[in-house]
Protein backbone atom coordinates (compact mmCIF):
# COMPACT_ATOMS: atom_id res chain seq x y z
CA UNK A 1 0.00 0.00 0.00
CA UNK A 2 0.88 3.56 -0.98
CA UNK A 3 1.01 6.12 1.95
CA UNK A 4 0.96 9.74 1.33
CA UNK A 5 0.96 12.84 3.41
CA UNK A 6 -1.23 15.39 2.88
CA UNK A 7 -1.05 19.08 3.45
CA UNK A 8 -2.17 18.17 7.43
CA UNK A 9 0.57 15.85 7.93
CA UNK A 10 -1.24 13.74 10.78
CA UNK A 11 -4.28 13.50 8.04
CA UNK A 12 -3.12 10.60 5.83
CA UNK A 13 -4.45 9.09 2.34
CA UNK A 14 -3.64 5.55 1.92
CA UNK A 15 -3.98 3.98 -1.50
CA UNK A 16 -4.10 -0.15 -0.86
CA UNK A 17 -2.71 -2.69 -3.69
CA UNK A 18 -5.41 -3.59 -5.86
CA UNK A 19 -5.18 -6.61 -8.07
CA UNK A 20 -7.37 -6.97 -11.09
CA UNK A 21 -8.13 -9.09 -13.69
CA UNK A 22 -10.67 -10.73 -15.95
CA UNK A 23 -13.82 -11.42 -13.14
CA UNK A 24 -12.90 -7.65 -11.88
CA UNK A 25 -10.34 -6.76 -8.78
CA UNK A 26 -9.72 -7.37 -4.99
CA UNK A 27 -8.32 -5.49 -2.01
CA UNK A 28 -7.72 -5.68 1.16
CA UNK A 29 -9.10 -2.07 2.94
CA UNK A 30 -8.29 -3.51 6.54
CA UNK A 31 -5.90 -5.59 7.80
CA UNK A 32 -4.67 -5.07 11.81
CA UNK A 33 -1.14 -5.44 11.04
CA UNK A 34 -0.38 -3.13 8.30
CA UNK A 35 -2.65 -0.57 9.90
CA UNK A 36 -0.02 -0.93 13.36
CA UNK A 37 2.48 -0.09 11.14
CA UNK A 38 1.29 2.81 9.80
CA UNK A 39 -0.56 4.39 12.52
CA UNK A 40 0.50 2.63 15.66
CA UNK A 41 -1.52 0.43 17.89
CA UNK A 42 -5.20 1.55 17.80
CA UNK A 43 -7.86 0.10 19.22
CA UNK A 44 -11.17 -0.49 16.61
CA UNK A 45 -14.20 0.01 17.88
CA UNK A 46 -16.91 0.10 15.14
CA UNK A 47 -18.00 0.29 11.32
CA UNK A 48 -20.11 2.40 9.87
CA UNK A 49 -21.60 3.14 6.72
CA UNK A 50 -23.86 5.60 5.11
CA UNK A 51 -25.25 6.29 1.23
CA UNK A 52 -25.76 9.65 0.24
CA UNK A 53 -27.79 11.69 -2.93
CA UNK A 54 -25.86 13.59 -5.53
CA UNK A 55 -24.65 17.19 -3.54
CA UNK A 56 -25.08 16.15 0.18
CA UNK A 57 -22.86 17.04 2.61
CA UNK A 58 -22.94 15.43 5.95
CA UNK A 59 -20.44 16.56 8.84
CA UNK A 60 -18.40 18.26 10.43
CA UNK A 61 -18.26 15.89 13.11
CA UNK A 62 -16.12 14.79 15.46
CA UNK A 63 -16.09 13.44 18.97
CA UNK A 64 -15.02 15.35 22.15
CA UNK A 65 -14.47 14.56 25.65
CA UNK A 66 -14.56 10.87 23.82
CA UNK A 67 -12.51 11.16 20.53
CA UNK A 68 -12.38 8.68 17.31
CA UNK A 69 -10.57 8.50 14.58
CA UNK A 70 -11.65 7.42 11.47
CA UNK A 71 -10.21 5.39 8.35
CA UNK A 72 -12.65 6.28 5.63
CA UNK A 73 -13.67 4.12 2.50
CA UNK A 74 -15.93 4.65 -0.59
CA UNK A 75 -18.12 1.21 -1.54
CA UNK A 76 -19.98 2.53 -4.21
CA UNK A 77 -19.94 6.02 -5.91
CA UNK A 78 -17.47 9.00 -5.10
CA UNK A 79 -17.05 11.75 -2.72
CA UNK A 80 -14.70 14.85 -1.57
CA UNK A 81 -14.10 13.94 1.89
CA UNK A 82 -12.95 16.34 4.14
CA UNK A 83 -11.01 16.73 7.22
CA UNK A 84 -10.78 20.02 9.65
CA UNK A 85 -8.05 20.35 12.48
CA UNK A 86 -10.42 21.51 15.32
CA UNK A 87 -7.11 21.46 18.11
CA UNK A 88 -7.17 24.48 20.18
CA UNK A 89 -2.92 25.29 19.96
CA UNK A 90 -2.43 23.64 16.64
CA UNK A 91 -0.25 25.37 14.16
CA UNK A 92 -3.08 24.19 11.73
CA UNK A 93 -5.89 25.05 13.63
CA UNK A 94 -9.22 25.88 11.61
CA UNK A 95 -7.69 23.91 8.10
CA UNK A 96 -8.79 21.82 6.61
CA UNK A 97 -7.83 19.03 3.32
CA UNK A 98 -9.93 17.58 1.03
CA UNK A 99 -9.56 14.52 -1.31
CA UNK A 100 -11.60 12.52 -3.79
CA UNK A 101 -12.18 9.10 -2.98
CA UNK A 102 -14.17 6.78 -5.22
CA UNK A 103 -14.92 2.90 -5.73
CA UNK A 104 -12.89 3.26 -8.60
CA UNK A 105 -9.27 4.10 -7.04
CA UNK A 106 -10.09 2.44 -4.28
CA UNK A 107 -8.20 5.20 -1.64
CA UNK A 108 -9.08 5.54 2.13
CA UNK A 109 -8.69 8.64 3.96
CA UNK A 110 -7.23 8.63 7.83
CA UNK A 111 -8.88 11.02 9.85
CA UNK A 112 -7.18 10.90 13.04
CA UNK A 113 -8.70 12.10 16.27
CA UNK A 114 -9.00 16.01 16.85
CA UNK A 115 -9.81 16.70 13.16
CA UNK A 116 -13.74 17.04 12.69
CA UNK A 117 -14.59 15.01 9.51
CA UNK A 118 -17.38 15.84 6.49
CA UNK A 119 -17.59 14.84 3.08
CA UNK A 120 -20.21 15.72 -0.06
CA UNK A 121 -21.31 12.88 -2.17
CA UNK A 122 -20.79 13.52 -6.32
CA UNK A 123 -22.19 10.74 -7.33
CA UNK A 124 -26.09 9.82 -6.61
CA UNK A 125 -25.99 6.91 -3.71
CA UNK A 126 -22.83 7.00 -2.87
CA UNK A 127 -21.85 4.31 -0.40
CA UNK A 128 -19.40 5.20 2.45
CA UNK A 129 -18.23 2.67 5.00
CA UNK A 130 -15.49 3.99 8.14
CA UNK A 131 -14.21 2.44 10.32
CA UNK A 132 -13.66 4.13 14.10
CA UNK A 133 -10.91 4.05 16.96
CA UNK A 134 -10.95 4.46 20.55
CA UNK A 135 -14.33 4.84 21.64
CA UNK A 136 -18.05 4.36 20.45
CA UNK A 137 -20.07 6.51 19.20
CA UNK A 138 -22.05 8.18 22.09
CA UNK A 139 -24.48 11.23 21.15
CA UNK A 140 -23.50 13.10 23.80
CA UNK A 141 -19.82 13.78 23.11
CA UNK A 142 -20.29 14.03 19.20
CA UNK A 143 -19.84 17.78 17.84
CA UNK A 144 -21.14 19.70 14.78
CA UNK A 145 -19.67 22.48 13.12
CA UNK A 146 -21.53 24.07 10.56
CA UNK A 147 -21.00 22.78 6.97
CA UNK A 148 -19.89 26.37 5.78
CA UNK A 149 -18.02 27.76 8.79
CA UNK A 150 -17.00 31.01 7.15
CA UNK A 151 -14.05 31.02 9.05
CA UNK A 152 -12.90 27.20 7.86
CA UNK A 153 -14.29 28.31 4.30
CA UNK A 154 -14.30 24.84 2.61
CA UNK A 155 -15.06 24.98 -1.37
CA UNK A 156 -17.50 22.19 -1.86
CA UNK A 157 -17.35 21.29 -5.52
CA UNK A 158 -20.91 20.92 -6.13
CA UNK A 159 -23.68 22.83 -5.31
CA UNK A 160 -24.80 21.57 -1.53
CA UNK A 161 -28.19 20.49 -2.32
CA UNK A 162 -28.79 18.12 0.89
CA UNK A 163 -27.41 18.86 4.36
CA UNK A 164 -29.28 17.66 7.94
CA UNK A 165 -30.41 20.10 9.91
CA UNK A 166 -28.45 19.54 12.51
CA UNK A 167 -24.97 20.58 10.13
CA UNK A 168 -27.15 23.61 8.57
CA UNK A 169 -27.29 24.88 12.54
CA UNK A 170 -24.39 23.69 13.73
CA UNK A 171 -22.48 26.68 15.57
CA UNK A 172 -19.23 27.90 13.82
CA UNK A 173 -15.69 26.38 15.44
CA UNK A 174 -14.96 29.63 16.71
CA UNK A 175 -17.73 29.58 19.16
CA UNK A 176 -17.30 26.28 20.41
CA UNK A 177 -16.20 25.76 24.29
CA UNK A 178 -15.37 22.18 24.16
CA UNK A 179 -12.56 21.30 21.78
CA UNK A 180 -9.59 18.98 21.53
CA UNK A 181 -6.09 20.36 22.77
CA UNK A 182 -3.26 20.13 20.85
CA UNK A 183 -0.14 18.16 22.01
CA UNK A 184 3.07 18.57 19.75
CA UNK A 185 4.12 14.85 21.13
CA UNK A 186 1.15 12.86 19.55
CA UNK A 187 -0.41 12.81 16.07
CA UNK A 188 -3.74 13.37 17.55
CA UNK A 189 -5.73 15.17 20.09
Amino acid sequence: MNIIKTDLPEVILIEPIVHKDARGHFLEIFQQQHFNEILGPLKWTQDNVSSSKKGTVRGLHFQWPKPQGKLVTVMSGKIFDVAVDVRVGSPSFGQWVGQILDDRSHGQLWVPPGFAHGFQSLENTTVVQYKCTENFWTPKHEQTIKYDDPFIRINWPLEVTIVHDRDKFAPNLKTLNTLPIYNKNLSHA
